[in-house]
């Protein structure tokens, strides 16, 4: 909208009056909806560095019950002990929605399949036997800090794209409406300028 394609009429005025207190409502709602969502991104960084400090600490266990499993069997023996089948674990995503954003957080709802040593009475290593296990209990870790990443990315996008609009508003429309609403008033002062003296003119 540019000064140039407006008709200074009292009408038209009106008009832009009203479609500035939109734009106004409109800006309000956007840097509001900014502020939640900071807010959840907040929150969701959060969650995902408490997962993320309780990985690393069992990714140590981990590598350590590695080291010692390695130690008892070595490389090739720890090689032919029975593997770990496919977790049965089922997961289940729960979805919540923030504004608009849909967030879907893990959730296990079976537990896990015990290890084929176990199941089939074989003769297990406790040095092998704890390897498996600390690493099985990375996996549902990792598919929860999955889930927390793609979170934060569908946030991220969403607030780019509201801090985007919020600054168009903020930065181009507004001053753009206001400029051309002070235009508009000016030539409506003039305007009437114009017709007092032409009265007073006819008058005399």
């Amino acid at each position: 909208m540019t000064e140039r394609a407006i008709v200074p009429t009292h009408s038209a005025f009106l008009e832009l009056k009203e479609e500035r207190s939109g734009m106004r409502e409109g800006y309000r709602f956007l840097d509001e909806k900014r502020l939640i969502l900071a807010a959840e991104i907040l929150a969701e960084l959060g969650r995902y560095e408490r997962e993320m400090t309780a990985f690393r600490s069992d990714y140590r266990e981990a590598a350590d019950a590695l080291q010692g499993a390695v130690a008892r069997h070595g490389l090739e023996g720890l090689a032919v002990y029975p593997p770990t089948p496919p977790l049965e674990t089922v997961w289940q995503l729960n979805p919540r929605r923030v504004l608009g954003v849909t967030l879907l957080d893990l959730v296990e709802t079976k537990p896990r399949a015990p290890s084929p040593a176990v199941a089939f009475g074989l003769a297990t290593s406790p040095d092998a036997e704890a390897c498996r296990e600390a690493f099985e209990t990375l996996i549902p870790r990792v598919a929860r800090l999955a889930a927390m990443v793609a979170n934060l990315q569908r946030l991220r996008a969403d607030y780019a794209r509201t801090a985007r609009r919020a600054r168009a508003l903020e930065d181009v429309l507004l001053p753009e409406i206001d400029e051309t609403l002070r235009a508009v008033e000016s030539a409506l002062e003039e305007l009437e300028r114009e017709e007092v003296v032409r009265a007073r003119q006819v008058r005399a």
